[in-house]
């Protein structure tokens, strides 16, 4: 969540801030959010002034008892001040929990760095490869019917549309890029493998920004009150909250491979073909925890570990830096690594490397301390794709396919798979 404070000591520069996404609501709820949050903050002002007036009373009361003296009436004003305290203390309560759901539905304060607009202003920062238009290329969903690699129409009959099965070679080909990406993050980026649960609380979902805002995109198991993550940065991010690191121990480097289950609510109807939009698909996902002051650069270093993986399966891509507008809602800045697809001849989003500052740490109490006795501070919080699979395995199919129909398979990613070469063999 955006600093309360920061928000009491300047309200027009949040505002400010806020509307660069796009936001024509940020101004009414920044409003009412400071309205809330002078009340809440005369409620407890009021409460303690009485608890304060109730304390020299209780002394009076006290003085007149040792010397004799009548105190019925300091009494009869004791127990209603009582009722009274009682009664804003409710208020205040009340209030309380009406402003941190009010700060919860706020989204991060863009980066300075970030372009102002909507998606048209994305800004294209660099590419790598050759993105051929590719003539005559077959999507991806024929290549893996034709190779035994996909099978769309059972996965639709066992949990209806965007549900794909891998087979034969295509299970494989998923397991093989899993163990590739875990082992390139771990042994040469530094990343601590974390094998997480794939069923977390609202409360974890709250501490990186999913919940309040996002429930209807969620897979909710109902008796239990527990949600399918819909990306491993869910519980990852969430291993220490609560918790205040050691300075020492950041910057905090973790890996996870896990399923990812999303119903985008909002999207049906959307390049639906394929693989191209799907309820659960596997990824690794790369977390980051830094010092503030590290935040930038973190997040430059993050990008590149996730291109890496691109670089070596010899996939064209380009490293778009999206707008304000087109910023997600935990995001301050975001960069999305879009793959080339030249059977269906479009870039095909399949990481956003996001920074999100103390926004989510905030929410998840996730602090860290720089020496003995220092007051603690939020961590910046950071993720990447690297990368996502369904998208990914489009591309490599597309790019790499023959013309015997077959598909060759990057140098690094062959030893994994056991071959150079995926064919209907």
């Amino acid at each position: 969540m955006i600093d309360l404070k920061l928000l009491r000591q300047d309200p027009e520069g949040t505002r400010a801030a806020l509307e660069r996404r796009g936001d024509g609501t940020a101004s009414g709820a920044l409003a009412d959010l400071l309205e809330t949050d002078r009340r809440w903050r005369g409620l407890l002002a009021e409460t303690e002034r009485l608890k304060a007036e109730r304390n020299a009373q209780s002394e009076e009361v006290a003085r007149r008892k040792r010397n004799r003296e009548p105190a019925d009436t300091l009494l009869e004003e004791l127990k209603a001040s009582g009722d009274r305290v009682k009664g804003l203390e409710a208020d205040t309560r009340a209030l309380e929990q009406q402003l941190e759901e009010a700060l919860l539905r706020i989204p991060n304060l863009p980066h300075a760095a970030a372009p102002t607009g909507g998606p048209d202003a994305n800004r294209t920062v660099r590419t790598w490869g050759d993105a051929a238009p590719g003539a005559g290329s077959r999507p991806h969903w024929e290549i893996g019917e034709a190779l035994r690699l996909l099978d769309l129409p059972r996965g639709a009959k066992l949990s209806g549309s965007g549900f794909p099965v891998f087979t034969g070679q295509g299970a494989r080909l998923v397991r093989a890029l899993a163990w590739f990406m875990l082992d390139m993050h771990t042994r040469e980026h530094g990343y601590l493998e974390i094998a997480p649960p794939y069923l977390v609380t609202r409360t974890t979902l709250t501490g990186t920004g999913q919940l309040p805002k996002f429930e209807d995109d969620l897979y909710r198991v109902a008796p239990d009150d527990l949600f399918l993550i819909p990306t491993a940065e869910v519980p990852v991010t969430n291993l220490y909250r609560d918790e205040i690191l050691d300075a020492a121990a950041l910057p905090a480097r973790f890996v996870a491979w896990t399923p990812c289950f999303r119903r985008e609510a909002g999207a049906h109807g959307k390049d639906t073909r394929g693989l191209l939009r799907v309820h659960q698909f596997d990824k690794v996902e790369l977390v980051r925890l830094c010092r503030p002051e590290d935040g930038d650069a973190e997040h430059e270093l993050l990008t590149s570990h996730a291109e890496a993986v691109l670089q070596r399966l010899e996939l064209a891509y380009r490293v778009v830096e999206l707008a304000t507008g087109d910023t997600g809602f935990g995001s301050a800045r975001t960069y999305d690594l879009e793959v080339w697809a030249p059977g269906v001849g479009t870039w095909l989003e399949c990481s956003s490397s996001s920074t999100c500052t103390d926004f989510q740490a905030r929410r998840a109490n996730l602090r860290f301390r720089r020496g003995p006795g220092a007051k603690p501070e939020f961590v910046h919080t950071l993720n990447a794709s690297g990368v996502a699979f369904a998208r990914t395995i489009a591309a490599l199919l597309e790019t790499h396919q023959q013309p015997d129909g077959s598909v060759r398979v990057p140098g690094a990613l062959a030893p994994y798979l056991g071959t150079d070469r995926l064919t209907a063999g």
